[in-house]
């Protein structure tokens, strides 16, 4: 299914969709709009009136009046100069959610773009040729300049790109999908590098990876709370009712259905000698569902901002070319910062659950650190050990990057968002939390197994035939990398879920 890009209409299923590589292209009824915006500003730049980045330089050389006849070399200068970038490259699927957004930013016709730079930019994105970024050098202010000049670099037939896994020079790429390099017209390059779409991409690929390892977080929540023999009657709902926080009640919700029909729960609903659960036990829908919430509400700043017209100057509805700060990042890095919180408490107290099974002291009857023989073997005693280093990395990452800020360009730009490089860093921590929730799947797996001949719930059985369709159950020490891996691919994949779902379709995880 191809995606068709509304300016203010895209939705997080549909961005999610095309940065897992559903093929998208731009409503061509956006072009009357662009059209009109793109002769304005044709028209100020063949005026006597300065008009910042149209006629004149660009930041502190705002004052430098450019002659007509330069404009265009001013674009093409604009893009070659801005092309700083250094680093690690993007992925191509953040990249083409960099272009996705751009378009749709671009799309509402109040850039002053035309229709055949536009076009261009949309066939790279239907022709998969996608623009080789470096990720690093982007303050977040004025927009993500360095990292967006290395897409609009390809446009006019420099840099580099992909095409079908191939690198090539921005021209050759280009010419390989039938296409040509654009002449870049008064404004253009300038509305092809200000904005906030690297940000915006980077912490929507946070986002989603983060939902994933969330939901999935309840399934191994729920198995851990089995493995550990622990109370289901925190997670009644008039319990979360009498708080009203919504992402609460849901976790509580999911929690109850993923251990409905256990029959290690029925076992010790009655006699039980511990009066209260650990918190990483019972407190599970406070803290996840805090997180639920605090991603979605994240999620909701992200989508306003990918449909966001950020860059400058903007051509008003009335005709006026009007300098701004659209593309000042700030509510993208307190949606990156917001996200990066969620995604540490997820794995803290995921964490927790590991620890609390692997130890004899606390699991409530399993063997020490989940080995039938413990001593000659060691179990998942160092899985456990993975666990906290991940978590404590994503503890030290999660530091606001919006609290700092450094003037540039000559004390110009002064106050920045740091968006770019907070959103990155969700990338790094979502990988890590994806591996904290496969480890807690083994863990918890493992000791639901001990309680044999009592059985989990159908729901959370599914989930382990899952994990046992790719990691064996563990008996003797063996090489544990490889199977630490493969647990991993089960939440990033969002297999956990699916295979929750397809056991008991009543079972239905939070939806982003």
């Amino acid at each position: 299914m191809t995606h068709v890009l509304t300016p203010g209409k895209a939705t997080l299923p549909e961005l999610e969709a095309i940065y897992r590589g559903a093929p998208a292209k731009l409503d061509p009824r956006v072009r009357d709009a662009v059209e009109k915006s793109a002769a304005r500003i044709a028209e100020v730049a063949a005026g006597d009136v300065p008009v910042y980045g149209v006629n004149t330089g660009f930041g502190k050389l705002a004052s430098v009046r450019i002659a007509p006849g330069d404009v265009a070399t001013l674009q093409r200068n604009l893009i070659l100069s801005h092309c700083c970038g250094v680093g690690a490259e993007l992925s191509p699927d953040v990249v083409r959610l960099v272009m996705a957004t751009k378009l749709l930013s671009l799309g509402a016709g109040a850039s002053g773009v035309r229709w055949e730079t536009l076009s261009l930019l949309d066939a790279m994105l239907q022709n998969d040729v996608i623009p080789v970024i470096p990720g690093q050098g982007s303050v977040g202010a004025s927009g993500d300049l360095a990292p967006l000049a290395h897409l609009a670099a390809v446009m006019i037939g420099e840099g580099e790109a992909l095409v079908g896994g191939e690198r090539l020079s921005g021209k050759d790429a280009l010419a390989k999908a039938g296409l040509s390099p654009v002449v870049l017209g008064p404004k253009e390059g300038l509305g092809l590098i200000n904005g906030t779409q690297v940000s915006t991409a980077l912490a929507l690929a946070g986002l989603f990876k983060a939902w994933r390892a969330a939901t999935a977080s309840l399934v191994t929540g729920a198995l851990s709370t089995d493995a550990a023999m622990g109370s289901a009657a925190p997670f009644r709902d008039e319990i979360h009712q009498l708080r009203g926080q919504p992402g609460q009640i849901e976790a509580a919700t999911a929690l109850r259905a993923l251990m409905d029909g256990s029959e290690i729960r029925e076992s010790h609903r009655d006699g039980d000698e511990r009066v209260q659960d650990p918190y990483c036990i019972r407190c599970q829908p406070q803290v996840a569902g805090a997180c639920l919430d605090l991603l979605r509400q994240a999620g909701e700043t992200l989508r306003r901002e990918a449909n966001a017209v950020t860059d400058n100057p903007l051509v008003l509805s009335d005709g006026d070319v009007i300098s701004g700060g659209n593309f000042h990042a700030e509510p993208v890095a307190f949606a990156a910062d917001q996200i990066a919180i969620a995604v540490c408490e997820i794995g803290a107290i995921a964490q927790r659950r590991i620890a609390l099974l692997v130890d004899p002291a606390l699991s409530f009857g399993l063997p020490a650190f989940l080995t039938p023989t413990p001593g000659l073997n060691s179990g998942l005693m160092i899985a456990e050990v993975t666990a906290a280093a991940l978590m404590s990395e994503n503890k030290q990452r999660a530091m606001p990057a919006s609290v700092d800020s450094t003037p540039t360009s000559a004390n110009q730009e002064d106050h920045v968002s740091m968006a770019c490089h907070g959103a990155r860093r969700l990338l790094d921590m979502t990988d890590n939390l994806a591996r904290i929730i496969g480890i807690e799947a083994l863990t918890a797996a493992q000791g639901v197994e001990f309680r044999a001949p009592l059985a989990t719930s159908p729901a959370l059985a599914g989930a382990i035939q899952d994990i046992r369709n790719v990691v064996p159950r563990l008996t003797d020490d063996r090489y544990m990398a490889g199977d630490l891996a493969l647990a991993e691919t089960l939440v990033a994949e969002d297999r956990l879920v699916r295979a929750v779902e397809a056991a008991t379709p009543d079972a239905a995880l939070p939806r982003l």
